[in-house]
């Protein structure tokens, strides 16, 4: 797996996100390595880009990826960007291990297609 995109805090992880507003469907996909070498976490929502709404909707389903009230999550950095920084509260090695699951998983989905 390449390098992951989030730091360890003391209250949780700073996850890199590069979200695509207005999309056909809700959806955390896996890695992206931007041309800076930036390695990002790819989310998607069909909510538009408009009055913090998008931010909101990679909210709530970062939450529900890490399995979390929505208040754990909050999008800190980027607010009008589509690359975000995102803090999700709880404890770093738990978190990380919850993320590395996922991608795991979802690249399990991506091969078998």
């Amino acid at each position: 797996m390449s390098e992951l995109p989030y730091r360890a805090t003391a209250t949780g992880l700073l996850l890199e996100v590069r979200l695509t507003p207005n999309a056909a469907r809700d959806a955390v996909e896996g890695l992206e390595t931007l041309a800076d070498g930036k390695t990002v976490l790819i989310a998607r929502v069909r909510a538009v880009p408009e009055k913090g709404a998008a931010n909101k909707a990679l909210e709530k389903a970062l939450a529900a990826l890490f399995s979390l009230p929505k208040s754990k999550v909050e999008v800190v950095k980027g607010l009008t960007a589509r690359q975000k920084t995102v803090a999700i509260a709880g404890g770093a090695d738990e978190l990380a291990a919850r993320l590395v699951e996922y991608l795991r998983r979802a690249g399990e989905k991506e091969t078998k297609r």
